[in-house]
């Protein structure tokens, strides 16, 4: 495993979608490597999320942790959210570093995605997971918390 650099805001690279792993390529020395090295970039950086696109690959590949260990969804889409919505938390970002504040997602969400061996899942996220997996979508499609902030806080409680 390698740390790799995390991209910071304003760096374009950020802003670019990332396309969909094919299935052929799970299991593949180059995308457990990226996985591995998604998980301890997050560790170093004492993150609870991250992206491919946050280190400059642009591959639809996310990490969660919350709170049970990392976990990788490949290709994660959102196919349910609740109707209902809030601003559960001071959001960060490993890519805008120093900056947080409220953004209004949905309280829910399911998520379908394959895991790193390949098996399709589907899963209901509630409060800070549902806020992690949001927010690392978004980073899939080129776009950053910043862009949805309601208001900007000093206050910092988590780092996506």
């Amino acid at each position: 495993m390698t740390r790799r650099t995390v991209l910071t805001d304003p760096n374009d690279e950020l802003r670019i979608p990332s396309e969909s792993i094919d299935v052929s390529e799970i299991g593949s020395k180059e995308l457990n490597t990226l996985i591995d090295d998604l998980i301890e970039t997050m560790n170093a950086e004492n993150g609870i999320g991250i992206a491919a696109p946050q280190i400059g690959v642009h591959k639809r590949v996310i990490i969660v942790d919350d709170g049970k260990g990392p976990e990788a969804y490949i290709n994660p889409v959102i196919i349910g959210r609740s109707l209902r919505t809030g601003e559960f938390v001071d959001e960060g970002c490993l890519s805008v570093p120093g900056v947080w504040g409220y953004v209004k997602r949905h309280r829910t969400v399911r998520v379908k995605a394959l895991t790193r061996t390949g098996k399709e899942i589907v899963l209901k996220a509630e409060k800070l997971p549902s806020v992690i997996f949001q927010h690392e979508i978004d980073h899939l499609d080129g776009m950053l918390f910043i862009d949805k902030v309601t208001e900007y806080t000093k206050h910092p409680k988590m780092q996506l």
